[in-house]
C-alpha cells in the first residue's frame, strides 16, 4: 500500500524536529512565524556575490554563492548561497497589472504586435528568495551547475557496478529531499529494477487510488495526469509521481521518467523486464557513478 499526500513541486530540507521547535521558539520570541506577512531580516549582513552556480532564463531562476558577516570586506566571512526566482502569476491579481496606467517601456513595435517591459507595483513584484546559511562545500556542490552525460546501464551494470556504488554511499532513504505524491509503506524496493511481477497488485493500487483520490480532492481526471517513476531516482525508497500533464515539473524528461502504466505492461509481458533492460539516464559530470559505468563500458 501507498500514502498519498500533496507535496511541494520544489524540493525543500526539512529541520529535524529539535531544529523546528527552536527555530519556531525564536520566531515567536521576535515576533514572527512561518508565513507571516511582517517584515524580517536575512540571518547575515552584507551578501558579496562570490560566484554564479547556476542559473536558468527558461525557469527564471539564479543560484548565487556570496560570503557574509564580512569585517573588512577581505574575504574572512562565511559562505552563504542565495536563490533568487521568480513567482508565478497569481490568477486573481494579474487584473491589478493592466489597471490605471502601469509604468511601461516599449522594446519592440511592428503593426499591430508590440512588446513592453512592464514594471508593477511592489506588491504584485516580489521574488522568492531562499536562503542556505551556513553553507557548506556539499550545499555549494549541490547547486553548482555541471555538465550532463548521457549513460546506458545494462542490468548487469546495475548488479555489478551501480547497486555496489549505492550501498558502499549508504544513500538514505530518508525524505528530506522528497517531492513525491505516492509513497510505498514496503521497504525494500529501492527502485525501477526492483520490480517484479510480485509488485503487480502494489503498483496498480498505487495508479488507480492515487488517481481516484486526485479526482476527489482536486477534480482532475486520470488522462489528465502524467504518473510516474524516476531512474535513477533521488533516493531509494519506492516512490511515485503524479503531476498535472500541462506542469513542466522536474525530472519529467524522458530519459529519467518511466510511466507508471507502462512499467505494470511491461511487467505483466516480462516477469525480468527491469532487471534485464539496458535503462539510459544522465548523470552530472562529478558524479562517481558515471566514472565507474564509462570505465567498465571502455574496457
Amino acid at each position: 500500500m501507498a500514502d498519498l499526500a500533496t507535496q511541494p513541486s520544489k524540493r525543500k530540507r526539512e529541520l529535524d524536529a529539535e531544529e523546528a521547535e527552536a527555530a519556531s521558539t525564536e520566531a515567536k520570541e521576535a515576533g514572527v512565524e512561518n508565513g507571516t506577512s511582517a517584515p524580517v531580516r536575512l540571518p547575515f549582513s552584507g551578501f558579496r556575490v562570490k560566484k554564479v552556480l547556476r542559473e536558468s532564463a527558461r525557469d527564471k531562476i539564479i543560484f548565487l554563492h556570496g560570503k557574509v558577516n564580512e569585517a573588512s570586506g577581505d574575504g574572512d566571512g562565511e559562505d552563504a548561497i542565495v536563490i533568487l526566482e521568480k513567482t508565478p502569476f497569481q490568477v486573481e491579481q494579474v487584473a491589478q497589472l493592466l489597471m490605471g496606467s502601469p509604468e511601461l517601456q516599449l522594446q519592440f513595435s511592428n503593426d499591430i504586435y508590440s512588446t513592453y517591459h512592464l514594471f508593477p507595483p511592489r506588491q504584485l513584484n516580489d521574488v522568492k528568495t531562499t536562503v542556505v546559511y551556513p553553507a557548506t562545500e556539499k550545499h555549494l556542490e549541490k547547486y553548482l551547475r555541471q555538465d550532463l552525460h548521457l549513460v546506458r546501464e545494462t542490468g548487469a551494470d546495475y548488479k555489478n557496478i551501480t547497486l555496489p556504488h549505492l550501498e558502499s554511499q549508504s544513500l538514505s532513504i530518508q525524505l528530506d529531499d522528497l517531492y513525491l505524491i505516492a509513497i510505498c509503506h514496503r521497504r525494500g524496493i529501492r527502485s525501477l529494477r526492483d520490480l517484479t511481477p510480485e509488485h503487480l497488485p502494489l503498483l496498480r493500487n498505487i495508479l488507480r487510488e492515487g488517481q481516484e483520490a486526485i479526482l476527489q480532492r482536486y477534480g482532475v481526471k486520470g488522462d489528465r495526469l502524467r504518473v510516474y517513476l524516476h531512474y535513477l531516482p533521488s533516493y531509494y525508497h519506492l516512490h511515485v509521481h503524479f503531476t498535472a500533464l500541462g506542469f513542466e515539473a522536474p525530472g519529467s524528461a524522458v530519459e529519467r521518467a518511466h510511466l507508471l502504466a507502462e512499467v505494470i505492461e511491461n511487467l505483466e509481458c516480462d516477469p525480468e523486464h527491469y532487471q534485464r533492460r539496458t535503462l539510459t539516464f544522465a548523470l552530472r559530470a562529478d558524479d562517481p557513478l558515471l566514472q565507474l559505468l564509462q570505465e567498465a563500458q571502455r574496457s
